[in-house]
């Protein structure tokens, strides 16, 4: 079981300016929804492989969505950081205790989310057509799951990659500012 710190403790952690690692583990997308201010982004896909980077002689407190991604986290990096932390209640709680949270305004859904929508839509469509049109259309489910199948075993993904090229996966004109100047939705 992974050593938690809760939220008091982190706002005390930080407020002494006591020096640390905040890693964040969710996704891209979920980091910039809402992180805690300071807070590093490291998906959890590359926690085990990118824990050499991180500054030995600084404690690690690892962050996520509500603590179950940052267990998992600590446990892949406990052989060489046994002293990592997990932030009782992640994000969520932070975002409940009040406290502020960096966030980018111009978010959009993951490409990962994306294929998820669309597989479970494709399967949901085969289901429902192969039981009220014919029996033939569980195929399209079957091919689904083949589809996932692979792209879990080989890491290509067909729809991911279909999905990466259509208008509301590319850049957004006119909605990156620098230094002090903010888009409208921002505030």
């Amino acid at each position: 079981m992974s050593a938690i710190v809760t939220i008091p403790d982190l706002q005390s952690f930080v407020a002494e300016g006591r020096q640390g690692l905040l890693i964040d583990v969710r996704s891209v997308s979920e980091f910039a929804t809402g992180h805690i201010p300071g807070a590093i982004h490291m998906p959890l896909e590359q926690v085990e492989s990118r824990v050499d980077d991180l500054d030995a002689s600084l404690p690690i407190i690892l962050i996520c969505k509500s603590g179950q991604r940052a267990r998992m986290a600590a446990a892949l990096v406990k052989p060489c950081r046994p002293e990592a932390k997990v932030l009782d209640g992640g994000t969520d709680a932070w975002r409940e205790a009040g406290l502020p949270l960096v966030v980018s305004c111009n978010t959009r859904w993951s490409l990962e989310r994306q294929v998820r929508l669309g597989a479970g839509l494709l399967v949901l469509a085969g289901a429902v057509l192969a039981v009220t049109i014919s029996a033939r259309w569980i195929y399209l489910a079957g091919f689904i799951g083949l589809g996932l199948t692979f792209a879990g075993l080989t890491d290509f993904c067909l729809m991911g990659m279909l999905l990466s090229k259509m208008p509301w996966n590319g850049p957004r004109r006119g909605d990156v500012t620098c230094g002090t100047d903010r888009p409208s939705c921002c505030g």
